[in-house]
C-alpha cells in the first residue's frame, strides 16, 4: 500500500520525540506570541529561536527553502504598499527616486516578522509531526472524533491534492497533451488538468466515508490502537508552563 503524501521530513530530534499535542500546543503559543505582542523587534527574536531550534533538529536547510519561497514575495508587497502608501507617515526615507514612508517601511517590517515567525512555527511542527501520530495522540487524549478528523484531513489536503495534480499532469503530458509553452497553451490546458483533481477529490470523499465507517469512527467510548505514543508528565507540565508563560506575556504587553 502506497504512502500518503506528506510535508513530514524524516530525522531525528527533540521536535520528532515529542508527543504531537505538545508540538501543537507550542506552536499555538507561538503563533500568539508573534502576533499579539506589541513593537517590530519581538517577532524576529522569536523567529531567531526557532531557527536555531529548527537547526538543532537539522531542519535549518528545508525549513529555510520552503520559507522564503512564501515570505519572499509577500515581504516585497508589504514594503512596496506600506512605504508608499502608509497613512500615518512623518518621515520619509528616499530609495530609489521614490520617497518611502518610514513608518511604513516599519510597520512591514513587524507585520514580515510576525508572518514569518508564525509560518516558521507551523512548519517546523507539520514537517516533524505524522498527521497519523497527531490524530492519535489528540484522540488519546479524550479529543472528539470529529475534531480529530477534521484537523488530520487539513493537514493531508495540501499534499495529497499536490501529489494527485502531479500525476494527472503526467497522464496528460504521457497522453500528448502540451502543459508547457506560452501562456495561452498552459491556460488551455488548465482545465483537463481541474476537472479530474475535482472529481478525484469527490471520490475520495466517499472512499473516506466508508472507511470511517468501517473503523467505528461514530461508536462512542474508548478506542485501541496497535501504536502507542509516549505522553510524559514532564511534557504535559511544559505545556501548562507554555500556555501560563504566553497568556502572562500577553497581559504584560496589552496591559503593563
Amino acid at each position: 500500500m502506497a504512502d500518503h503524501p506528506s510535508l513530514v521530513i524524516a530525522g531525528e530530534g527533540i521536535a520528532y520525540r515529542l508527543n504531537p499535542v505538545t508540538k501543537l500546543t507550542l506552536a499555538g503559543c507561538a503563533l500568539f506570541l508573534a502576533f499579539l505582542i506589541p513593537g517590530w523587534w519581538p517577532p524576529w527574536v522569536l523567529f531567531t529561536a526557532l531557527l536555531v531550534f529548527a537547526r538543532a533538529n537539522s531542519l535549518l536547510i528545508p525549513l529555510g527553502i520552503r520559507l522564503l519561497k512564501i515570505i519572499l514575495p509577500l515581504a516585497f508587497f508589504l514594503f512596496f504598499i506600506h512605504g508608499l502608501f502608509y497613512h500615518q507617515t512623518t518621515t520619509t526615507i528616499p530609495l530609489g527616486g521614490i520617497d518611502f514612508s518610514g513608518e511604513g517601511l516599519l510597520f512591514a517590517l513587524q507585520m514580515t516578522g510576525r508572518i514569518t515567525a508564525a509560518l516558521a512555527a507551523s512548519l517546523i511542527f507539520v514537517m516533524t509531526t505524522p498527521t497519523a501520530d497527531l490524530m492519535l495522540a489528540l484522540s488519546q487524549r479524550g479529543t472528539p472524533a470529529a475534531i480529530t478528523y477534521i484537523i488530520g484531513a487539513t493537514l493531508q489536503l495540501i499534499p495529497q491534492l499536490q501529489a494527485r495534480a502531479a500525476a494527472i499532469g503526467d497522464a496528460q503530458r504521457a497522453r500528448g497533451m502540451e502543459t508547457d509553452g506560452s501562456l495561452y497553451r498552459r491556460i488551455r490546458a488548465l482545465l483537463p488538468l481541474v476537472i479530474p483533481l475535482v472529481l478525484g477529490s469527490l471520490v475520495d470523499v466517499e472512499e473516506r466515508a466508508i472507511a470511517l465507517e468501517a473503523r467505528a469512527f461514530r461508536v462512542k467510548g474508548p478506542k485501541s490502537s496497535l501504536h502507542e505514543l509516549a505522553d510524559p508528565k514532564s511534557e504535559r507540565l511544559l505545556c501548562r508552563l507554555a500556555l501560563i508563560v504566553t497568556l502572562a506575556v500577553l497581559v504584560i504587553a496589552r496591559w503593563g
